[in-house]
């Protein structure tokens, strides 16, 4: 075998990807948190992890972060693993949690200051309030600081270091829609900086917007894997008509299945709860033809509401669960 110099080896690592995961497993007791899962994120990439509470999202989080050990598996970050490389890992990622508690009576510099201090290298604290649009907010204690402001606090202290990899574990959970915006505003920054960004979200239309690729989790495993566009080409249509209807004798009934599937432009049907789902190609003919079926049965609607095709609508479609449900 070949033997690697030095150099060849520095510049594999360099340009290989940012976060390597294979055959990663973690059990708390009888609850299997993650179960063998296999991820791989390019350099410069921004990739979302997705998927309901208990999906083991924040598991894999933490187990790349190096706050949780593996029962099984590897975990390379940047060419590096938390066995033999933690104290130059630590020097070149950057982490927000899902909370981040800060000193009550520091300001917002002194916090800074206190977490530029573990790094040889970074940016400056100037730079950093700049970064988090919080100059006004300069000598102001955390405590006195609002929500929105204080995640902003929490991500800028994840980038004081520099960091060629970001962890983000649902930043924007709890704010209101403004100050999730900011948010996005400043991912958005880093993004064309070109920064390896890991994020984990809730929230669907964030996860459109800002990531290139995302996976989907559920039960410790990764059951849809692409592009934003490409999972929700996966529905079958463009658009998803949901309804709910009732008749004489209950206040909810259900329509023939077979009437609506036969409908043209109707791609998939589900039925839960007495909501109807349908996945429709054409909105504009599929929608009188609905109306149509249920005039002909005698049923009227008690709920009715179309959208876009979203990521929402993939895991449904996947696993029958909301990507919110607890």
């Amino acid at each position: 075998m070949k033997e690697i110099d030095g150099s060849q080896a520095a510049m594999a690592q360099a340009n290989g990807p940012a976060l390597l995961l294979r055959g990663l497993r973690k059990s708390f007791g009888d609850v299997k948190a993650v179960d063998g899962l296999d991820l791989e994120v390019a350099r410069g990439e921004c990739f979302g992890l997705l998927g309901p509470n208990g999906a083991g999202k924040t598991t894999t989080i933490e187990i790349c972060e190096g706050l949780t050990a593996p029962d099984a598996g590897s975990v390379e970050l940047l060419g590096l693993n938390w066995g033999s490389g933690s104290g130059e890992l630590r020097q070149r990622i950057g982490v927000q949690l899902q909370e981040t508690q800060f000193p009550d009576k520091l300001t917002v510099e002194e916090t800074l200051r206190l977490f530029r201090s573990f790094f040889k290298r970074g940016i400056s604290v100037d730079e950093s309030i700049e970064t988090a649009q919080l100059e006004e907010k300069r000598k102001s204690r955390v405590a006195g600081l609002s929500g929105g402001q204080k995640q902003r606090l929490a991500m800028v202290c994840a980038l004081v270091g520099d960091p060629e990899l970001l962890f983000l574990d649902e930043p924007t959970t709890g704010l209101d829609p403004q100050a999730r915006r900011h948010l996005w505003d400043l991912v958005d920054k880093l993004k064309q900086a070109g920064r390896t960004i890991i994020l984990t979200t809730h929230y669907m239309e964030e996860a459109e917007r800002l990531c290139d690729r995302v996976a989907i989790m559920d039960r410790g495993r990764v059951i849809a894997l692409g592009t934003p566009q490409q999972l929700i080409a996966t529905v079958g249509g463009e658009d998803i008509v949901e309804f709910a209807v009732g008749s004489v004798e209950t206040s909810r009934a259900v329509v023939d299945a077979a009437l609506l599937r036969e409908i043209p432009g109707v791609q998939s049907l589900t039925v839960d709860g007495g909501l109807h789902r349908l996945s429709v190609s054409e909105l504009h003919t599929a929608v009188p033809r609905i109306f149509a079926v249920l005039r002909e049965q005698g049923l009227h609607l008690s709920e009715f509401r179309t959208h876009s095709a979203s990521l929402e609508d993939v895991f449904v479609r996947l696993t029958g669960r909301n990507l919110r449900d607890e």
